[in-house]
C-alpha cells in the first residue's frame, strides 16, 4: 500500500502536505525478515504504472524478492494516517477499494511454483477483508501451501474499518484449517475468532494471563495449532505503551510470558505488530526455544516503535543487544 501520513503529529484538517512511504502487514513481515537474512519473496497485485512501480521498487530496496508480484489492475490501495498523541488516538483511514489486489484473478499466480522451494508462508487477516475475491485467492494460496508442506501463519489482524466481527468469523475460522503458527492481539482473538480473555482491559494497562493461557488452551483444542502467540499492549497513551508477549505450544501446553518493554515516547507505532511477527517467526527459523523466539519478536518490535514509517529497520544484534538488557540507547562511536 501506499502510505500517507501528516507531519508533526498535525490533524487531517490540519495537513498542508503529507510524507509518503510504502508498506502493509504481509509486506512489513518480508522486509523484517529480508533485513534479518532470510530469502523472502512477496505475493501480491500492483497497478502497471508508476506508483506499481514504486511500491515494488520500496521491497525491492529491501531485498525483498518481486518476481511473483502480478502488474494488473487499475490502482494501488492508501492508507492515511494521523499519528497521535498523548491521549489523543492515531486515526487510519482506507482507500483500498478497487485496488489491484482486492480485484486480481486468480490466474495472474502459479502457486505450485510459488511453494516450490519454500519453507513458510505468512499472510494476515486483513487481506481476505479487503473483498471476496482476495478472501478466495488466500484460501487458494493457503490450500497450495500445505500441499508442498510449507509451515503457515497468520496475524489474524482484525480491522474493524474493513469488514465485520461477523464477517471476519466467517472467513478466517475456515482458514484456520490451514495454519501452524496463529499470531494476534486480544481484540483479534475475540473479534476473528471468538475467544476472549478474562478480566483484561489493555486501555487500562491491565492485563490477565491466566485468561490468556486459558483462551490458548481453547484455540489450539479448535485448531490444533503448533504455536499461539499473541502480542501484549498495554496502551496508557498514544505516546507510552507497555510491550510485550505470550507464546503456547499447542502440543505440550507450556505457556510463557516475556520480558515487558516500557515503550516511550513512541516514534510510530504502525508496522509494530508486524515487526513482533516477522521477530518471532525469524526466531523460530533460527531454530530458537520458543521463548527465545517470543523474546527476539518483542525485542525487535520494541525497538521498531522507535523507528518512522512500516518497515523495522533494526539489526539481528540491535535486537540481541536489548534482548540481553541493553536498552540504554547510548550513542554508539
Amino acid at each position: 500500500m501506499l502510505r500517507l501520513s501528516t507531519l508533526n503529529n498535525e490533524r487531517f484538517i490540519q495537513a498542508d502536505e503529507f510524507d509518503v512511504c510504502y508498506g502493509g502487514g504481509e509486506a512489513n513481515v518480508a522486509v523484517s525478515l529480508a533485513n534479518f537474512g532470510y530469502d523472502t519473496e512477496f505475493v501480491t497485485a500492483v497497478p502497471d504504472q508508476a506508483i506499481g512501480e514504486c511500491a515494488v521498487a520500496a521491497l525491492r530496496k529491501y531485498n525483498v524478492g518481486t518476481k511473483y508480484i502480478a502488474k494488473c489492475g487499475d490502482r494501488l490501495g492508501i492508507y492515511f494516517l494521523e499519528s497521535g498523541s498523548a491521549m489523543r488516538a492515531s486515526n487510519v483511514i482506507y482507500d483500498r477499494a478497487g485496488s489491484s489486489i482486492a480485484t486480481v484473478s486468480p490466474d495472474k499466480f502459479d502457486f505450485e511454483k510459488i511453494f516450490e522451494d519454500a519453507d513458510w508462508f505468512h499472510f494476515t487477516g486483513i487481506t481476505p477483508a479487503i473483498s471476496d475475491s482476495a478472501a478466495a485467492l488466500a484460501k487458494q494460496a493457503l490450500i497450495v501451501a500445505k500441499q508442498a508442506g510449507v509451515t503457515v501463519s497468520v496475524d489474524l489482524n482484525f480491522r474493524k474499518k474493513l469488514w465485520t466481527s461477523e464477517k471476519a468469523k466467517s472467513v478466517m475460522t475456515d482458514l484456520m484449517q490451514y495454519v501452524d503458527v496463529c499470531i494476534g492481539n486480544e481484540e483479534d482473538a475475540e473479534k476473528v475468532l471468538g475467544f476472549k480473555a478474562s478480566n483484561t482491559d489493555v486501555t487500562k494497562g491491565e492485563l490477565n494471563l491466566a485468561g490468556y493461557e486459558e483462551v490458548f488452551n481453547a484455540m489450539a483444542d479448535a485448531f490444533g495449532f503448533k504455536y499461539i502467540i499473541s502480542s501484549l499492549r498495554q496502551s496508557y497513551s498514544a505516546s507510552n505503551n507497555g510491550w510485550s508477549a505470550c507464546i503456547m505450544d499447542g502440543k505440550t501446553r507450556e505457556f510463557y510470558h516475556s520480558k515487558t518493554y516500557s515503550v516511550t515516547p513512541i516514534v510510530d507505532r504502525v508496522g509494530g505488530g508486524d515487526s513482533f511477527a516477522a521477530g518471532v517467526i525469524c526466531g523460530l527459523l533460527d531454530e530458537r526455544s520458543m521463548k527465545e523466539a517470543l523474546e527476539f519478536g518483542v525485542a525487535a518490535s520494541a525497538l521498531k516503535h522507535t523507528i518512522p514509517g512500516d518497515f523495522n529497520h533494526v539489526t539481528r544484534s540491535e535486537v540481541e543487544n536489548l534482548m540481553g538488557g541493553d536498552g540504554s540507547g547510548r550513542v554508539q562511536r
